[in-house]
């Protein structure tokens, strides 16, 4: 099957395939959204059917429950779990000090209060996400539907100030209506183009009336898996200033990874 990806493919599953080697038996684990976090999933399913693998997954959304269920996960809730041992989940973007946009698929609040809930969170994407500043990637901004316009104005004056480069704000949608979260709220997409200081932006936005959270993740993330489309796969832990390349080999029989250099 990995055989037959496409290079961006073979790069999300790479480095969702490297990310398993974190988890152990007996974990609590989020699950992240998005399609590098669902090849996760299914990277756990198949550890968990074939080799034992007993974890519990708390999902950041209902779509990444519906997956971790078929693929033979046991789902808690966060509640039930109440810590997690570690979280694994995508990214829109990242940049060289671990900050974050995150969102696109439309978890943000879960996904933030999931990954804030861990010992740990690792994230995985493949090369292109990597950027030397945020902001090219439109940043989620999750709202509650009750005066969403006046919020969206607020959103704007309040981007004059801040160090950013562009300050169109779109409401999402889905279709011909506005796009719901799980939890009910709308999403206001920020086309900022640049972020000169993300965490001035994350706190200010917090701020505003009718704003539930953004998708700027701060000194959350602990380490970063990149999938590469060659097969090579590299892994940053920040924390103990170490980095490190497997290659996982596309064969038809055994696919195994091969260490290439600490």
């Amino acid at each position: 099957m990995a055989a037959d990806l496409s290079p961006i493919d073979k790069a999300k599953f790479v480095a969702a395939r490297r990310a398993t080697q974190f988890v152990e038996s007996g974990m609590r684990v989020g699950l992240g959204t998005g399609s590098t976090a669902a090849w996760l999933v299914k990277c756990l399913g198949e550890m968990v059917r074939e080799e034992g693998l007993k974890i519990t997954g708390v999902p950041t959304s209902t779509r990444t429950a519906e997956l971790a269920r078929e693929v033979g996960i046991e789902v808690i809730s966060l509640d039930e779990a109440r810590w997690l041992d570690l979280t694994i989940d995508g990214a829109d973007e990242l940049d060289g000090k671990m900050n974050l946009i995150k969102g696109g698929g439309g978890a943000l609040l879960m996904e933030k209060i999931v990954a804030t809930a861990s010992d740990q969170m690792i994230v995985i994407a493949d090369s292109g996400k990597e950027v030397e500043t945020l902001g090219a990637f439109p940043l989620p901004v999750e709202v509650i539907p009750f005066g969403w316009q006046t919020t969206k104005l607020l959103v704007e004056e309040t981007l004059i100030g801040l160090d950013v480069l562009g300050r169109t704000t779109q409401l999402r949608m889905n279709g011909d209506a506005p796009y719901v979260t799980d939890e009910g709220n709308h999403i206001l997409d920020l086309h900022l183009k640049r972020i000169g200081n993300a965490r001035q932006l994350s706190l200010v936005l917090n701020q505003i009336p009718g704003v539930v959270e953004n998708g700027l993740f701060i000194d959350i993330c602990d380490k970063v898996v990149l999938g590469h489309g060659d097969g090579r796969v590299e892994v940053r832990d920040f924390a103990a200033g170490l980095v490190s390349e497997d290659r996982y080999d596309f064969l038809d029989d055994g696919n195994v990874f091969t260490d290439i250099s600490d």
